[in-house]
C-alpha cells in the first residue's frame, strides 16, 4: 500500500491555506491532537520532516513543498471526477446570475468564473456588479442566482456561506499627515475626502461598523467605480479610501500607497456568498462555492478562515 494517503493531502494543503495546526485541523474536521499524529505518522514513514515545527505562517521544506504539488494535483483531479460525476447524473445545463458588492472582488473571482466556463459551458453564466441597485432582494425573488457580499440581511430563503475575513484598511498618500499614526480613529476622517465606491454608505464598512457609531463623518465623499483610479487619488494627496486589505497589497507593494488599521484592533470583516436555499445542493452551485473559497485562499495575502 503506498504510504500518502488522500488525507494527508488534504491536510497539507489546508496546512498551506490557513498558516498553523489549529486552523488546519479545524479545517480538515479533526483535533490538532489527531492532525499532529497524522503527519508525525507519516513523517516516520518517508523518514524525513514536512514542515518547520514552530513557525508562523508555517515553512515547509523540500520534501513538504514537493507533496504539496502532489496535493494540487491529485486533489484537482479528484474534484474534477466528483464535479463530472455529478453532471452525469444531474444534467449540465442551468443558469447563475451573478452580482457582486465590490469590484476589487473581480481580482480572486475572475480565475473562479472562467474555471466555472471550462467546466459548466452549458451553464448561462451572467455577472455584474450591484451598485445601481440592491441585490439580495433581487436574489430572493430570482432575479439573481448568487450575490458576493459582506452585508448579509435576514431575508428568508437566503442562505450565506462565508467566504473569509479580511480587514478594512484605509488607503493614504505616503505623504499625508495620518501617514504618521500608528492606527486611525473616527475623528481622522472629519476634515478628509473619503474616496468610495458608488453605492450608498450604509453599505459600506467603514460606515456601518465604524465612523457611524461614533456619529462622525468625512468633510467630503467622493466616488469612483475603479480600484485603480482611487489608488491615483490616493496617490497624489486628493482624498483616501477603505478597501479590504487584499484588494491593497499590489498598491503597497508598488509603493503607491500605504495603510493604516482603523482602531487600534482594526476592522474586521466578513465576504459571504449569497444564495437561495433551494439552490445549495444544485450540482454546478456546489461547484462554484467550493472552487471560489480555494481560489481565495490560494491568490489573496492577509484573509483568514471565516470561522476564526
Amino acid at each position: 500500500m503506498s504510504i500518502i494517503e488522500v488525507r494527508h493531502l488534504k491536510t497539507l494543503a489546508a496546512l498551506r491555506e490557513t498558516g498553523s495546526l489549529v486552523e488546519a485541523a479545524e479545517r480538515v474536521h479533526l483535533t490538532q491532537s489527531a492532525l499532529s499524529h497524522q503527519l508525525k505518522d507519516l513523517e516516520e514513514k518517508l523518514g524525513c520532516p514536512l514542515f518547520i515545527r514552530k513557525t508562523k505562517p508555517v515553512r515547509f521544506t523540500s520534501a513538504g513543498l514537493r507533496l504539496l504539488q502532489l496535493a494540487d494535483d491529485v486533489l484537482l483531479s479528484f474534484r474534477s471526477a466528483q464535479r463530472d460525476i455529478q453532471r452525469f447524473a444531474e444534467g449540465e445545463s442551468g443558469r447563475l446570475h451573478i452580482a457582486i458588492e465590490c469590484h476589487s472582488c473581480y481580482e480572486w473571482l475572475m480565475p473562479t468564473i472562467d474555471h466555472f466556463r471550462e467546466h459548466w459551458p452549458d451553464v448561462e453564466l451572467d455577472l455584474s456588479t450591484a451598485f445601481g441597485f440592491m441585490p439580495l432582494p433581487a436574489l430572493a425573488r430570482g432575479d439573481l442566482d448568487l450575490v458576493v457580499t459582506s452585508d448579509p440581511q435576514d431575508i428568508p430563503n437566503i442562505e450565506y456561506i462565508p467566504l473569509f475575513q479580511y480587514e478594512s484598511q484605509v488607503a493614504v498618500s505616503r505623504h499625508h499627515e495620518l501617514a504618521k499614526k500608528e492606527f486611525l480613529s473616527p475623528e481622522d476622517f472629519e476634515k478628509e475626502t473619503l474616496i468610495t465606491y458608488p453605492v450608498e454608505t450604509e453599505r459600506l464598512d467603514i460606515f456601518k461598523h465604524f465612523l457611524n457609531p461614533a456619529n462622525i463623518s468625512p468633510a467630503k465623499i467622493r466616488h469612483s467605480e475603479l480600484t485603480l483610479m482611487m489608488m491615483q487619488l490616493v496617490a497624489s494627496g486628493r482624498g483616501i479610501c477603505c478597501l479590504p486589505n487584499w484588494a491593497l497589497t499590489e498598491y503597497i507593494n508598488r509603493q503607491y500607497i500605504i495603510t493604516k488599521s482603523l482602531g487600534e484592533e482594526g476592522l474586521w470583516c466578513k465576504l459571504y456568498i449569497a444564495i437561495r436555499k433551494d439552490q445549495r445542493e444544485n450540482a454546478y452551485m456546489e461547484d462554484l462555492i467550493s472552487t471560489a473559497s480555494k481560489t481565495c485562499f490560494k491568490n489573496l495575502k492577509g484573509i483568514l478562515a471565516p470561522d476564526l
